[in-house]
């Protein structure tokens, strides 16, 4: 798990509702638990500040860093996506959402761009076609922030009908949907034999659960239901990662207290 991964983690899981800000000795503490030293936490956070992530601030605990406004957004739309709190998937109209790019250079703007738009919930349809089920919030500010030369497009009929849905491999990302279900209950089953430090370990499987389940944000664009197969492993995967979720975030939010509030 990268230093910088971790600590979106850290702010969109545990610090959205606590000021969106933490000391930066709280930041190492909440990350000692996932292995993650200090030396890399600090350099993660002066990366996340110079891409405009994070702002340092001063806290009664000392030093520390705030989520920029950019970075609140980005966590809010994920938080919304990971927790099933975004409304979309019930209110598909059966109208497709393209976006036509024009020429992109150099490659590493590219790459960029295709991450930027897969965590959105786009797909790649052609070269240079992408293409979504729900129009998405933060498309104007990805067009803009990345000067690019787009057009945007609602499609409602498309031949043949299924044309659309191969944009996305559906079997492959059930399989890593079953794979992830797999691991998690192996996680989880650890965790309950740990008694040492209840709070602790509820944190450090909560946090590696959500790190896991944040990776499908960038894979699987929210389909609606009526688009996907009845024995969905995607719904399995989701009813278990919610309970669990739930089940731990208790013991983990008073770790995260008791490593903000350390002295």
């Amino acid at each position: 798990m990268h230093a910088r991964s971790a600590l979106f983690d850290v702010y969109g899981d545990h610090l959205r509702h606590r000021a969106n800000e933490a000391p930066v000795a709280a930041l190492v503490r909440l990350l000692d638990p996932i292995g993650i030293q200090a030396p890399a936490v600090r350099t993660a956070i002066s990366r996340m500040v110079l891409q405009g992530w994070l702002e340092p601030v001063q806290l009664d605990a000392g030093r520390g860093y705030r989520a920029t406004a950019q970075a609140i957004r980005r966590l809010d739309a994920a938080g919304a996506r990971i927790y099933g709190t975004r409304t979309e998937k019930t209110r598909w109209d059966g109208s497709w959402q393209l976006v036509l790019l024009g020429r992109i250079d150099p490659r590493t703007q590219r790459q960029r761009v295709r991450d930027a738009l897969g965590f959105l919930g786009y797909a790649e349809l052609t070269d240079s076609t992408w293409i979504s089920p729900y129009p998405r919030e933060e498309l104007d500010d990805l067009l803009r922030r990345d000067r690019l030369d787009a057009t945007t497009a609602v499609v409602r009929d498309f031949e043949p009908p299924e044309r659309p849905l191969e944009a996305w491999d559906l079997a492959e990302l059930g399989k890593e949907y079953d794979a992830w279900l797999t691991e998690a209950e192996a996680l989880v089953e650890a965790q309950r034999e740990n008694g040492d430090d209840p709070d602790e370990a509820a944190f450090a499987v909560r946090f590696q659960l959500v790190h896991e389940w944040r990776k499908f944000l960038f894979r699987d664009p929210g389909l609606p239901a009526e688009l996907l197969p009845d024995d969905w492993a995607g719904r399995r995967a989701a009813a278990y990662f919610t309970t669990e979720a739930g089940r731990l975030k208790p013991g983990a939010d008073r770790y995260v207290d008791r490593c903000l509030t350390q002295s």
